[in-house]
């Protein structure tokens, strides 16, 4: 995994992503894909990192949420959280699983 930082204040945060998500990959892809993150989140995260899924690619990545609530003022602590990222519209959407 690459230490790299993305620019959260450069995206916009957006309520369409979700289902422009689920329409192009069907819901069953795109919920796997969301447990995928959270997955990952407990694998590899902690109570300060969030699970980053990239619509485009499917790739997953873990960012600070002290870092996405600064960038972008979303308050993104909390239980089975996942931020959703298309680098192609800049734009990004907080899920939350229930």
């Amino acid at each position: 995994m690459s230490d790299s930082q993305l620019d959260f204040a450069a995206l916009d945060p957006v309520n369409h992503l979700w289902p422009a998500f689920v329409e192009r990959l069907g819901s069953d892809k795109a919920q796997r894909a969301v447990r995928q993150a959270l997955d990952l989140q407990g694998m590899r995260g902690h109570q300060g990192t969030l699970p980053v899924l990239f619509t485009e690619t499917g790739g997953l990545a873990l960012a600070s949420t002290d870092l996405v609530r600064e960038q972008t003022g979303l308050n993104a602590h909390g239980e089975r959280m996942v931020l959703l990222l298309s680098t192609r519209e800049q734009v990004i959407q907080l899920l939350q699983e229930v």
